[in-house]
């Protein structure tokens, strides 16, 4: 009698385990920014690596240690993250000045845009005609 084999396509032993070793090091706030952009970018720390022209210990180095990056591995670094440096470093970036009151021409074509589809393209033909009769005015 002969022997049946099966061949697993998916090893059921290391199904969802994490990579590698648990750390048993907290990471330094920077560490900290470095990893959460990372995770947002829905990288690796190789992946990281790979982009930046360094090895995944590097990686792996800056999110747990405390480390002062020269300006060059810092812009790569934010860049290849799609942040800003100040994320990085924890700066806090200043709040954009909000927008002020809302115009009047902007409360009108919200209450234009709760309109129904045909009403609002009547609407906005109009408009669309009186702003290129303006501008022929304006242009001699």
């Amino acid at each position: 009698m002969q022997g049946i084999s099966y061949i697993l396509a998916i090893d059921p032993y290391n199904e969802g385990m994490p990579m590698g070793r648990p750390t048993t090091k907290t990471r330094t706030p920077m560490g900290e920014r470095i990893a959460s952009a990372r995770q947002q970018a829905g990288i690796t720390q190789q992946q990281l690596a790979t982009k930046l022209g360094v090895t995944q210990r590097v990686v792996t180095y800056w999110e747990r240690e405390p480390v002062a990056l020269k300006p060059e591995q810092l812009a790569s670094l934010a860049a290849a993250l799609r942040v800003t440096a100040d994320f990085l470093l924890g700066r806090q970036e200043s709040k954009a000045r909000g927008p002020g009151p809302t115009g009047k021409a902007r409360q009108v074509f919200e209450r234009v845009s709760q309109l129904p589809r045909a009403t609002q393209q009547r609407i906005l033909a109009n408009v669309e005609d009186s702003l290129t009769a303006y501008e022929a005015r304006k242009a001699g």
